[in-house]
């Protein structure tokens, strides 16, 4: 809950400095010189469904807009810097956070087809 809220903080941040908000300026933020190309590049990597949002530049969306690319982002991070493996790292747990950080917002729900198995048994 803490990533999505400190996400939220600097998204606010950037607005107010008038810089702009994209995973390279947000990594840089948030881990200083820690932040290497090769670290930005494996965070990018891992966040991005798409080969255009490898360099990190592209500006993020709106979190009410597309919260899973923000949910995609912090897997990464997490990923990168803890040296896990993807499969540790589960989308439920980071969509549940995101419900208790943001409670006003429509929750992301991934757990959308295990739902429907479910109630086709009964």
């Amino acid at each position: 809950m803490q990533l999505w809220l400190r996400l939220e903080r600097t998204r606010q941040l950037f607005k107010e400095q008038y810089k702009h908000f994209c995973v390279r300026r947000v990594l840089q933020d948030w881990f200083g010189a820690e932040a290497t190309d090769d670290f930005i590049w494996e965070v990018c990597n891992l966040a991005s469904n798409d080969e255009e949002q490898i360099c990190g530049y592209d500006l993020l969306p709106q979190p009410s807009t597309n919260p899973l690319k923000y949910r995609d982002l912090l897997q990464a991070i997490v990923i990168v810097k803890l040296g896990l493996n993807k499969r540790l790292v589960k989308l439920s747990v980071l969509d549940k956070a995101y419900s208790i950080a943001f409670p006003e917002r429509t929750p992301i729900n991934v757990s959308k087809k295990k739902r429907i198995k479910e109630s086709n048994l009964c």
